[in-house]
């Protein structure tokens, strides 16, 4: 009797040591499907802008910092996202910082990208912010999001487009704190005109342009603030011109 329970014992040790190996390499799997990133410092105290927002979080592992808004990758900096489709509109939320808020976690992301097949309130994280909210493994988990205002270094820039000239001017505003709501160029009559926003994220003054420099632009963000920035230069595509200053926190 005492060989028996003996020998019962044993087998019952050997099956816990399978699991345990499996298990093991279910999460080494699950890690490695995870590249390594520079992970941002989470501020539970961010100011926040508009109301929460609740759906799914997904993720893509084509998350590089590029996409529909048009911005260049940023392989150090992957804590980015997709809107979803219907609240993309007309690249509204390009640029912006959203708080996102999981089951394990929280993680502020930069809006970079448009998801078509996502719905209303969800996002589609880059596989190393979603792995701060949830489990990788899951793949589609419920969170919720709000816009927030970062405390985040330099002035706000500008970038001209490839093809941008005197006679079509377009323009992309890059590092701002808070999502902008309106872009206007200071006209020969001493007068400002608001140039619409494209849904590929340029601010574009077509029939005629606005001249060929140097600008002054007004940028006003979501919270009616605005920042003047004079002597803008029209330069190449990719390079960006500092602007006169960065907006304040709400």
């Amino acid at each position: 009797m005492t060989k028996f329970r003996s020998i019962v014992v044993l087998l019952l040790v050997m099956v816990l040591m399978m699991i345990g190996v499996m298990c093991w390499q279910e999460t080494a799997v699950a890690d490695a499907m995870i590249p390594r990133a520079y992970l941002p410092l989470i501020n539970k105290g961010d100011p926040v802008i508009g109301p929460v927002y609740s759906g799914e979080a997904t993720y893509y592992f084509e998350a590089d910092g590029s996409g529909a808004c048009l911005f260049p990758a940023t392989p150090n900096d992957l804590m980015v996202a997709a809107m979803n489709y219907p609240q993309f509109g007309n690249a509204n939320y390009c640029g912006a910082y959203v708080r996102v808020d999981g089951r394990k976690g929280s993680v502020i992301v930069r809006i970079v990208d448009m998801c078509p097949g996502c719905a209303f309130g969800s996002l589609d994280l880059s596989p190393q912010a979603f792995a701060l909210i949830d489990d990788i493994p899951l793949g589609r988990v419920p969170m919720s999001w709000q816009v927030v205002s970062p405390n985040i270094a330099g002035p706000i820039r500008f970038e001209f487009k490839q093809g941008s000239n005197q006679w079509w001017t377009a323009v992309q505003v890059r590092n701002h704190r808070n999502p902008i709501a309106k872009f206007e160029y200071l006209k020969s009559n001493g007068t400002y005109e608001t140039v619409p926003r494209t849904t590929y994220n340029y601010f574009v003054k077509p029939n005629p342009g606005m001249g060929p420099g140097p600008y002054t632009f007004r940028v006003t963000d979501v919270l009616g603030n605005q920042i003047i920035s004079s002597g803008i230069p029209h330069s190449a595509p990719g390079v960006e011109i500092n602007g006169s200053g960065q907006f304040p926190p709400p």
